[in-house]
């Protein structure tokens, strides 16, 4: 497996935040674009900015989505990750972030 590094994903806006979140996920995870390529279960971590904020999110996941470099369709290459169990004040933010839209079928990077 490659060598662990941080991650860095500012989220322009409201609308990509909820392509890339995966509400899906017990303690959720986003999608992260990245050319590099990621193992299933690879620990990785993340600084995450979301959209109108200043403030850099540090958290850590475990990759369980990967799409490779030219993969087909909307998709674009990246990771999926689930947010560790110390990272649920992150995912409230997100789901505050997303109130009322979850349930919205929107397409997303993943599913």
């Amino acid at each position: 497996m490659a060598a662990q590094k941080a991650l860095s994903l500012t989220v322009p806006d409201v609308p990509t935040l909820l392509s890339a979140y995966m509400p899906f996920l017990d303690r959720g995870g986003i999608f992260v674009p990245t050319q590099t390529p990621y193992a299933l279960g690879q620990q990785v971590f993340l600084l995450l900015t979301l959209p109108g904020e200043s403030e850099r999110l540090s958290l850590s996941g475990h990759v369980v989505w990967v799409s490779p470099a030219g993969v087909s369709g909307r998709r674009m290459p990246g990771i999926g990750l689930h947010f560790s169990p110390e990272d649920y004040p992150v995912r409230d933010r997100i789901e505050t972030l997303l109130a009322g839209q979850l349930d919205k079928a929107a397409p997303s990077f993943t599913l």
